[in-house]
């Protein structure tokens, strides 16, 4: 018994020291773990060599070889005249819009006008009926006729009371009493006077005119109607078109430049210009500036005249109007279409002789239009990139289609055969294309 459980622990002993076979599968499966991504990552670095290598081949293959030139658009530092322009939106103002009304009440018969007519000052427009003013008048003829018998009776009452007087026959109290009673006539006779002017006046008002040269507006009041002047609607409105003004506003700052020239009587022109600011409406002149500057806009208003012979400009129209405040003479000037702007500020692609570009940053004075003056970095003569300068970089080569086609046209003439060959022989433009290949027969 004891040497059977003796074996049974001996072979006990060994189980115990093989039990643990953990650690081992462990190590197995970490040193596969490690040889995959090993393989994995050897794999990577295969396939990174083959793309890198070409792409760096390639890479230094692009930067080794030559970009071809860049087609480009080309023009000249030349010397011209800019005008400085204020810009500013302006709308057009009558110099007079009146509202043509009755000053008399009456029936209203007739309207002498078209709708939409040109007509002068003093032209007739409307009548009122007269006739109530006209029998007022008569009526106060007659009053003042009765009035003014009176008044002649008084005045030689006034004549005998007088010697009567000088000779101490009546009492000097009743001579002083006709003298006033006189003068009551005169003052009666006055007033009988002014009310038939009055009438007359009124009947004169019933005879309605233009009081200004200018076009007469769609009519308010139709023939018939009874019109008082309370009414403010009105019968028509006549607006004067010639001379028109534009009230536009320019800012403060420019109030420097344009003062000291209107207050030594100098012109300043302005052009008014269609909403699309295209096509040229009139020229004026400025004629007034506003007695304040608005705070709110820190603007000021100016009004320029326009003599507006073909009525262009129209009332209430909106225009774009240029004031010309002065003109540069003789500065250095670039076309708008070359001015790039970035990091290095204002600049332009200047070609150098050797048909590369570089960037020269410049200083720009006023604009006007499609060019600019500059103030530096350019000279007369300098060629600058006109059309394609978003596609350059510094120092890439161009070249400018214009230029080249100008001088292959010069280049046959340059090598013109000595033997005088008629440039348009075929056989001898075939026996030259033969020579070019190296196949001439």
């Amino acid at each position: 018994m004891d040497e059977r459980t003796r074996r049974t622990d001996d072979e006990a002993i060994p189980k115990l020291r093989r039990a643990p076979p953990a650690p081992s599968i462990d190590r197995r499966r970490s040193a596969r773990i490690r040889i995959g991504v090993g393989l994995i990552v050897l794999v990577g670095l295969t396939i990174a060599a083959y793309e890198i290598v070409p792409w760096t081949r390639t890479s230094r293959q692009t930067a080794g070889r030559q970009l071809p030139p860049q087609a480009v658009g080309a023009a000249t530092i030349g010397q011209g005249d800019i005008r400085v322009v204020v810009n500013a939106l302006g709308t057009v103002t009558p110099v007079a819009t009146v509202t043509v009304q009755t000053q008399i009440n009456g029936q209203l018969l007739e309207v002498g006008f078209t709708e939409g007519q040109l007509v002068k000052k003093g032209d007739f427009l409307a009548q009122i009926d007269p006739r109530p003013y006209e029998l007022l008048q008569a009526q106060f003829e007659g009053q003042l006729a009765h009035d003014q018998g009176l008044l002649a009776q008084a005045q030689v009452d006034l004549v005998r009371y007088q010697k009567l007087a000088e000779q101490n026959s009546i009492a000097r109290q009743q001579y002083e009493d006709q003298i006033y009673i006189v003068q009551q006539y005169q003052g009666t006779v006055k007033l009988d006077q002014a009310q038939i002017d009055q009438q007359k006046l009124n009947v004169l008002y019933c005879r309605i005119v233009s009081p200004v040269t200018g076009r007469v507006g769609l009519r308010l009041i139709d023939p018939g109607n009874y019109v008082q002047t309370s009414n403010n609607t009105g019968i028509a409105v006549v607006t004067q078109m010639q001379p028109i003004t534009v009230i536009f506003p320019i800012p403060e700052d420019d109030l420097p430049q344009i003062v000291p020239q209107l207050n030594a009587g100098a012109t300043l022109q302005v052009a008014a210009y269609d909403r699309a600011n295209v096509k040229l409406l009139a020229t004026g002149r400025v004629i007034a500036l506003d007695s304040q500057i608005d705070t709110t806009t820190g603007t000021v208003k100016v009004r320029a005249q326009f003599e507006n012979p073909d009525y262009a400009l129209f009332p209430n129209q909106f225009v774009n109007a240029q004031l010309l405040v002065r003109t540069l003479h003789d500065v250095a000037t670039v076309p708008t279409a070359a001015i790039q702007r970035g990091a290095p500020g204002t600049y332009v692609y200047l070609i150098n002789t050797d048909d590369t570009v570089s960037v020269r940053p410049i200083s720009l004075g006023p604009t006007d239009g499609p060019m600019s003056a500059v103030n530096s970095g350019l000279a007369l003569g300098d060629r600058v990139v006109v059309d394609g300068g978003d596609r350059l970089r510094d120092g890439m080569r161009v070249i400018v289609p214009g230029a080249q086609a100008a001088a292959q046209g010069q280049a046959p003439a340059a090598a013109a055969p000595a033997h005088g060959d008629h440039p348009h022989n075929p056989d001898q433009s075939q026996n030259s294309q033969n020579r070019r290949n190296g196949g001439g027969q």
